[in-house]
């Protein structure tokens, strides 16, 4: 089996669903999930600053991240376990400003998200999952920032009943205490 490069470009601009290069055999598999002369010549000029995997607890959400300078646009895929993905456009002079939209990237899929500057990410791991960044700029602790998943103006629909309803979540200190939409407009929208 051979699976070839393709990419579909979301209806969020700069945003990708990529499945990635795979090939199988009976010793098992080949999988090529970044090629920058590929990349480019399907209108993608992306380059690896650095790559990070995070290692995660079914229920474990991932807020709705982004920096707010030195943006850190990234190439992600589940690696293995399954996810919930979701991107949020924060670009206030575009034409899907706020808006969202969530992918199931699994293992088994090798799907993989594009995402571009200006977008807030996040998800919800829905097996015990490893997930690998591919990022166009190294990570800015002093600027890391985020929206709370729940903020009642972006309105994910998260697939909470996949790991036994909302009351399962496991969720980081720094995220019970992200800021809202609202207050992130207010700020400027940086």
């Amino acid at each position: 089996m051979v699976q070839k490069f393709s990419f579909q470009k979301l209806e969020l601009d700069g945003a990708y669903l990529i499945k990635p290069f795979f090939a199988s055999d009976i010793r098992g598999g080949f999988l090529k999930d970044y090629s920058k002369d590929l990349f480019k010549a399907n209108g993608i000029d992306y380059e690896l600053s650095e790559v990070f995997y995070t290692i995660s607890h079914k229920g474990v959400i991932r807020a709705l991240h982004f920096q707010e300078i030195n943006q850190q646009p990234k190439l992600v895929r589940c690696v293995s376990g399954k996810v919930f993905d979701v991107i949020v456009d924060l670009r206030p002079e575009s034409s899907t400003f706020k808006k969202w939209l969530g992918f199931y990237l699994t293992g088994d899929n090798m799907d993989e998200l594009l995402i571009p500057a200006h977008f807030a990410h996040g998800y919800l791991v829905l097996e015990d999952s490893i997930v690998s960044y591919k990022c166009a700029a190294p990570f800015d602790g002093a600027n890391d920032s985020g929206i709370m998943y729940n903020d009642p103006d972006i309105n994910v629909t998260w697939p909470f009943e996949e790991i036994g309803g909302e009351g399962n979540l496991i969720i980081a200190e720094k995220d019970k205490n992200l800021q809202s939409f609202q207050e992130y407009v207010k700020r400027g929208c940086k």
